[in-house]
């Protein structure tokens, strides 16, 4: 692997110690990183126009992306953007009503779009066309049942807290599962009893790679699932590999390599988080420990090291998402 792109976004520089994340980002950015050198590369800055905003200082930040060919899908918080690549050239754009807090866009194999709408615990189909084509609520209640049809959701700036958090949509044997941060599971969104049981800390992204499907939790481990079995086969605790010396972010976004070697993004902790209700950060931090920037680390999973860490924060990046190939 020579070269990987990263979707995250620039923090603003000056902002009160308590603003919220949905004020705190400035722009969108993809980076591209050559492992090799190290160097890294501004693909896009991209900032949300003001209709499809809540308000003037809405964040602007690319969540979890997927990338298929020379097509990469990326979301912001209301709008799906498609750009053909080499030249990051935009050539499809989607923004909907019902948009609120997007975290995730996969494509189907039929052309549509499946959209992790977080905000409204649901999952959106949107056609080829860029209609609203279906939705499925993550939990057991009808779609529409808290939130309204009718609402524009772009202008609202946030519906915390949700009852579920869906954040990362992929699939199965044709079958779509969804991950969702409160229940710590997976769930599948054709049966709703089938589900992977995570428990241990809030996940995110859910990638398949062969026979397993890798997942970040929040606190910097990655759960290794069987895709047969759907049973956990291991929990690999990244800190444990760095040592105890250093904090090393809020953990999203990974990219499997091999059965052995795992790309894994890191976002910067915040300052606030120690002081609100983030447990998992106070129960890992402790007195003497530095704060690592945002980062991508590069791991064994069979020796268990570290191999190569790179700073995409000194680029820019102060909060990452998604971390894709960009050998193609």
């Amino acid at each position: 692997m020579s070269r990987l792109y990263v979707l995250g976004g620039r923090q603003r520089k000056s902002v009160p110690k308590y603003v919220r994340e949905w004020n705190l980002y400035e722009a969108a950015l993809i980076l591209e990183i050559d492992t090799g050198s190290g160097a890294v590369r501004t693909c896009v800055e991209y900032k949300s126009p003001p209709e499809v905003r809540a308000g003037e200082n809405s964040s602007v930040v690319f969540k979890a992306g997927t990338l298929v060919g020379n097509t990469l899908y990326a979301c912001t918080s209301t709008e799906v953007l498609i750009f053909k690549l080499p030249e990051f050239h935009i050539i499809r754009y989607v923004s909907l009503p019902c948009f609120n807090d997007l975290h995730h866009v996969t494509p189907t194999s039929e052309g549509a779009l499946l959209v992790a709408n977080t905000g409204l615990d649901m999952v959106v189909k949107v056609s080829s066309r860029g209609e609203r084509a279906g939705e499925w609520s993550v939990l057991a209640e009808p779609p529409w049942s808290r939130f309204s049809d009718t609402t524009d959701y772009r202008k609202v700036a946030s519906t915390k807290p949700h009852k579920s958090h869906p954040n990362f949509i992929f699939e199965l044997n044709d079958e779509i599962w969804v991950t969702r941060a409160r229940q710590r599971d997976a769930v599948c969104l054709h049966d709703s009893g089938r589900r992977i049981d995570i428990a241990v800390q809030f996940p995110h992204d859910g990638l398949v790679s062969g026979e397993r499907i890798y997942f970040t939790l929040v606190d910097g481990r990655v759960v290794v699932v069987n895709s047969r079995s759907l049973q956990v086969e291991e929990v690999i605790d990244l800190k444990k590999i760095d040592g105890q010396g250093a904090l090393l972010g809020w953990c999203r976004g990974l990219l499997p390599l091999d059965d052995r070697n795992l790309w894994v993004g890191f976002s910067h902790i915040r300052k606030t988080w120690f002081e609100e209700n983030i447990l998992w950060v106070k129960n890992v931090f402790q007195d003497g420990m530095r704060e690592k920037p945002t980062h991508v680390a590069l791991y064994d999973l069979v020796e268990k090291r570290c191999i190569q860490e790179i700073d995409v924060e000194a680029h820019g990046m102060k909060v990452l998402f998604s971390i894709l190939s960009a050998d193609r």
